[in-house]
């Protein structure tokens, strides 16, 4: 397999950019400087109705107000039994307390640069809670783009030298190879394939099977009828099912395509009410295709067990990740070239009641 090379003097240099600024943090300060012992921060989700409250519970009144983006430290989770009872975990943070639903819980690690890219590309994660992308025309130079967040992934198609003058990959949407931006390479990890294999591969294709059950929000993954994983959801809004309203629709679908990295949305704002750009949305598993209805990872929110989307179904990154690998049609690997970023079929039966 073909693979995109820095030539070894190239690699040192910006191998040693890229090590030299690992203990440098580019995002702005946590709302207080206090050492967390769980040394992770909470990212807030939401524009809007985030609040920090005196007591672990909704009406104990209000310290203050928080900001999209803005980085809280998290002292300790709780779980109070006033609930709600359909998420109950607060977080104790500078100030008060934090429902979970309001926020994603992230880490900074940092990543040593690769040395080479496949020319099938290479698939990663961002590896802090966001990385500010960047594009770049000869006529206009760098220019901020999209703002990408913990745990979204992304196609790395080439190494380049950034804005700062430091290591940063080109990455490629699998929408079109005319989208392109760029970001630091410290920020992403490259997923190696085992972390892709499938899951129970030598089943039979109807021995799994998915039940979703919406008045529940939740999701279980059979093998032969017996269940082998529960995982709380978040389905869709209103009050009729897509493609004309934002409703989950009901009955007996299949999987019919993955994508491990996917754009949802606009490509670019355009002021329209209710729009989203969701650049890099993990682990995407379609099952009506048509109207791009899907199972997926969800950066956006964390309040799992309410209805949440659009008309596809949430679910934190992590179990988004095990349904990926476990569903049908089998995800190719290794990836031989753009062609196989996604996968096609008639896959894994899905029962939504």
């Amino acid at each position: 397999m073909a693979t995109k090379r820095l030539s070894r003097r190239d690699f040192l240099k910006l191998s040693a950019l890229g090590l030299g600024s690992l203990a440098f943090n580019p995002f702005p300060p946590p709302y207080d400087d206090y050492q967390a012992g769980l040394m992770l921060v909470g990212r807030v989700t939401v524009d809007q109705q985030a609040a920090i409250y005196k007591e672990p519970r909704f009406h104990s009144g209000i310290t203050r107000w928080t900001r999209q983006d803005e980085l809280l430290n998290i002292y300790y989770q709780l779980t109070p039994v006033e609930g709600p009872p359909y998420n109950p975990i607060w977080y104790r943070v500078f100030g008060g307390y934090i429902h979970s639903g309001y926020l994603q819980v992230a880490k900074f690690r940092y990543n040593s640069p690769l040395s080479s890219i496949p020319e099938s590309g290479q698939l990663a994660e961002v590896t802090v809670p966001y990385s500010q992308a960047y594009s770049y025309s000869k006529t206009y130079g760098w220019e901020p783009d999209y703002r990408l967040y913990y745990e979204t992934t992304h196609w790395i198609t080439d190494i380049v030298e950034g804005p700062d003058g430091k290591p940063w990959y080109q990455l490629t949407s699998e929408l079109t190879d005319f989208l392109v931006y760029y970001v630091s390479a410290l920020h992403l990890r490259s997923i190696p394939n085992e972390e892709m294999t499938p899951l129970s591969p030598d089943l039979p294709f109807d021995a799994k099977r998915i039940e979703v059950s919406l008045q529940r929000q939740y999701l279980t993954a059979f093998e032969y009828d017996q269940p082998v994983l529960g995982m709380r959801i978040s389905t869709g809004l209103g009050e009729l099912e897509v493609p004309t309203g934002r409703k989950t629709p009901k009955g007996r679908f299949n999987i019919t395509s993955k994508s491990p990295s996917k754009h949802m949305g606009g490509v670019q704002a355009s002021g329209a009410p209710d729009e989203y750009i969701l650049p890099g949305v993990p682990w995407t598993s379609f099952f009506i295709f048509e109207s791009g209805v899907a199972f997926h990872g969800t950066f956006w929110h964390s309040n799992f067990g309410l209805p949440m989307s659009h008309g596809c179904i949430n679910l934190s990154n992590k179990d988004a990740k095990w349904l990926f690998r476990w569903v049908t049609p089998a995800y190719d690997l290794p990836i031989q070239d753009r062609s196989n970023w996604d996968v096609r079929g008639h896959g894994t039966r899905i029962d939504i009641f």
